[in-house]
């Protein structure tokens, strides 16, 4: 999952849409009903989460910062309708911050003479958007000093930028609060390999309390952006025992469209690693196309693929393809789940006024 890159195509455009509304259109009214389930999936989860969780809630800055989401949101529409591809880019970094020490901002942190932070760690060297986190939080400084998050600009602005490409728009509870370490090291065995199987996928998410469902859920993430050759180019020339091989378990037309874009190196060239679309139809489009490509054995990664391998996960996969909404509702509320990841809430943390650097 490491290896999602954000695509990048600027010429398209992208309608802008309001938080508490879906895409306009002739599908509004399905998508009102859709946020409408979200919510009661959302307030039956708060009820329910135990912990710090619980110190979670929607609406924390409506006396606080009344405009903290208004501000988020402005500044996430401005960069995705500029660039769609960043929306994958808010959602991997939101991702990739809650899987290293829990959802406190820690992937933000630029590294230090003493100290190389997690952003600047091997799975993490591509991520994007930190801009534009930026320029929200600077907007919110000036609106309310010292007192929204970076983790909850992370939180609402994957948010955001989910509604923004097509995603159910859902409620963020807030409250998150931010830590000031940040560890290359610590990103070793917290973010999932384009290689994983299902079992360490299972591991891996179920250490952060995700079940196998939620897993599988949020796996839908890759129906957005783009993969560099370097994460999936094994399974087309160096597979199995010979390391000569194709991966079986993929569709042959398709491996053939992906050595176009991704040619085997050649003997004493330089290394090939462009970025190629998880979801070569509706790049920018988040829908469930994503799990109809797993379906025809055209799953990117190894680890999307794997999904097809394992009959609980595979029924799951099939069923999304037969219903898109219960995809969307079952996204927002695992986004919502993973929101909470070891979250810094009440006098523990701090609150960064400048996303990059520990106070």
């Amino acid at each position: 999952m490491i290896a999602v890159q954000p695509g990048t195509q600027p010429g398209m455009g992208m309608g802008l849409r309001g938080r508490a509304t879906a895409a306009a259109g002739p599908g509004a009214r399905r998508r009102r009903v859709s946020v409408l389930v979200v919510s009661a999936v959302l307030l039956l989860l708060a009820a329910a989460a135990p912990g710090s969780r619980a110190q979670l809630q929607v609406g924390f800055y409506d006396t606080l910062c009344p405009a903290a989401e208004i501000i988020v949101q402005e500044e996430v529409s401005k960069a995705v309708s500029g660039n769609p591809g960043l929306a994958a880019s808010l959602l991997r970094l939101h991702f990739h911050d809650c899987f290293v020490r829990g959802c406190d901002a820690s992937v933000l942190l630029d590294s230090t003479p003493g100290n190389q932070a997690e952003k600047d760690a091997s799975p993490n060297a591509s991520l994007r958007g930190f801009e534009v986190i930026d320029s929200a939080k600077t907007r919110l400084e000036q609106a309310c000093f010292g007192v929204v998050s970076c983790a909850d600009v992370l939180a609402f602005a994957a948010r955001d930028a989910l509604a923004l490409v097509g995603g159910n728009a859902y409620q963020v509870p807030a409250g998150r609060r931010d830590g000031n370490v940040s560890m290359a090291q610590e990103t070793n065995g917290n973010l999932p390999p384009p290689t994983a199987s299902v079992s360490q996928l299972n591991q891996m998410f179920g250490a952060k309390g995700l079940s196998q469902a939620e897993m599988v859920a949020l796996s839908g993430a890759h129906t957005v952006g783009s993969a560099h050759c370097s994460s999936f180019t094994s399974r087309l020339y160096s597979y199995g025992p010979s390391n000569t091989g194709q991966d079986p378990s993929m569709d042959p037309a398709y491996v053939a469209s992906l050595a176009q874009q991704c040619p085997a190196q050649t003997a004493g060239g330089p290394p090939v690693d462009g970025a190629v679309a998880m979801d070569p139809v509706t790049p920018t489009a988040f829908d469930t196309n994503y799990f109809a490509n797993i379906v025809a054995k055209r799953g990117l990664l190894a680890s999307d693929q794997a999904l097809l391998a394992d009959p609980t996960a595979a029924a799951q996969v099939v069923g999304y393809t037969n219903s898109p909404d219960t995809f969307q509702t079952d996204f927002a509320a695992a986004m919502v789940k993973m929101g909470a990841v070891g979250v810094l809430t009440g006098t523990s943390g701090t609150i960064r006024t400048n996303c990059r650097v520990a106070s």
